[in-house]
């Protein structure tokens, strides 16, 4: 099972300056499955400790922090040498020892040459509290459910995923359409977390999958109960069930009072805040103003809510993966909703190929909407998602009137098109926006240039 985030860390193993790498990731997106596979490619050996499934591990930190110190433990503990350069050392479930965590620090500063992995469940929330961690003696990366391209190679269709992974300027032959079309519903039901993939490519059953999902959801629960302050728990717990029904509602906007008649913003800030350190939601916040940086010009009140996987979405909502597949009557008024969820979340985890913090822009108004703004090589791009083959935006055109950008995108489930100022683009091939805005933009750079 190849990820797109596997180069990054060849990258981190051979740079210069190298610090203690730092994984995050929601709780069953891979993380020990892939520095795991790390480990066994790129090393002579791999030393891997779990501090959740030996918790006596924190008492090898209890005395010194110092590598000097913890390492021959270390070493005792697995039976094998650790070498500078050629172990990698992982330390998993570190959040689980405050003292582990804090050892990268030295682990930074006294010894850099030894290659050390760290990665845990609900680890955000541990980078987002103060005095936590080491600040700046780590190589963070982010690590997200697996993406379309990812599925594509899971499940076999390696010439699909190339098809989108090196986007053509002409449209595709129609087949090809029809299939990658095919495969990005069945991902609207499958979603991305690594273990339902990959049931899914051994049995093709979308109940096996569903299964893995409701698995999943009952044991982010569980966190819920074990990691968040009591009195947050419960807002917690609503906010998360209540996506769907924000999302099923026309404009998608999270409205705090939709999850009860008292509710306030500040008194369920901090719970959608644990959400989003926790990685399971992502925040895409509304402009009015397209000023550089967005996020200067944000309103804070208005902002939608998305899950961190499409297929975790649908299990959720407890719509039934046929209703998905087959897009029936029932389906079809929350189409919409599993559409642009998969658009941010891919859009999520192609950074940093691009803003990795998501933007919408509505009108002063409020008539006029476009679901996502898009930073490329800064420059803002607006986009469009619609959810069929209706190419018609009042709100994308009304965008161009007013701002003028140098290009205007629409993702719908039409063939590669333009349509006057308007490029459309497959909503199969998202992930490879960057590519074909990077493109388009030269192109235009280039005849303005000759104009000149």
């Amino acid at each position: 099972m190849e990820r797109l985030i596997y180069p990054q860390l060849v990258k981190w193993k051979s740079s210069l300056g190298r610090k203690p790498l730092l994984l995050k990731g929601a709780r069953q997106t891979g993380k020990t499955w892939l520095l795991k596979e790390f480990g066994r490619r790129e090393f002579r050996n791999l030393v891997y400790c779990n501090f959740e499934a030996e918790p006596l591990l924190h008492s090898l930190f209890a005395e010194s922090l110092r590598p000097q110190a913890v390492l021959p433990k270390l070493s005792s503990f697995s039976g094998q040498e650790i070498l500078p350069g050629e172990t990698l050392l992982v330390l998993d479930e570190i959040q689980l020892s405050n003292n582990a965590l804090n050892s990268l620090k030295y682990f930074c500063e006294e010894a850099p040459e030894y290659a050390v992995a760290a990665a845990g469940s609900l680890i955000g929330l541990k980078v987002s509290a103060p005095k936590s961690f080491p600040v700046g003696k780590v190589d963070l990366l982010d690590l997200y459910p697996m993406t379309l391209r990812e599925f594509l190679s899971a499940i076999g269709e390696e010439r699909l995923r190339e098809l989108v992974e090196d986007p053509a300027v002409r449209p595709l032959d129609e087949l090809f359409h029809a299939r990658l079309t095919d495969a990005l519903r069945t991902y609207y039901v499958v979603g991305g977390m690594p273990e339902a993939v990959s049931l899914f490519a051994s049995h093709r059953s979308a109940e096996k999958a569903r299964a893995v999902q409701l698995t999943i959801l009952n044991a982010y629960a569980m966190d819920f109960v074990k990691h968040v302050p009591p009195p947050d728990i419960p807002k917690v717990a609503a906010i998360w069930e209540s996506i769907p029904r924000h999302l099923a509602h026309e404009h998608k906007r999270f409205v705090f009072s939709a999850l009860a008649k008292s509710a306030r913003a500040r008194d369920y800030e901090n719970a959608l805040q644990w959400l989003i350190d926790a990685s399971l939601v992502h925040r895409c916040r509304g402009v009015e103003h397209v000023e550089v940086p967005l996020t200067a010009f944000t309103d804070p009140d208005a902002f939608k809510v998305y899950a961190l996987d499409v297929g975790l979405l649908g299990a959720l909502a407890r719509l039934s993966p046929d209703t998905v597949i087959q897009g029936d009557e029932l389906f079809s008024t929350f189409h919409g909703a599993f559409v642009e969820n998969y658009v941010a979340q891919q859009l999520v985890a192609i950074q940093p190929q691009i803003d990795r913090d998501l933007h919408y822009w509505r009108s002063e108004s409020r008539k006029a909407e476009v679901d996502f703004l898009v930073m490329v090589n800064g420059r803002v791009i607006p986009l469009e998602v619609k959810a069929g083959i209706n190419p018609r935006s009042k709100s994308l055109s009304t965008y161009g009137e007013r701002h003028r950008p140098p290009l205007l995108v629409r993702s719908t489930l039409l063939n590669l098109r333009h349509d006057g100022a308007v490029l459309n683009i497959p909503l199969y091939a998202i992930e490879s926006l960057p590519a074909y805005l990077l493109r388009r933009l030269d192109k235009e750079d280039e005849g303005s240039k000759r104009l000149d």
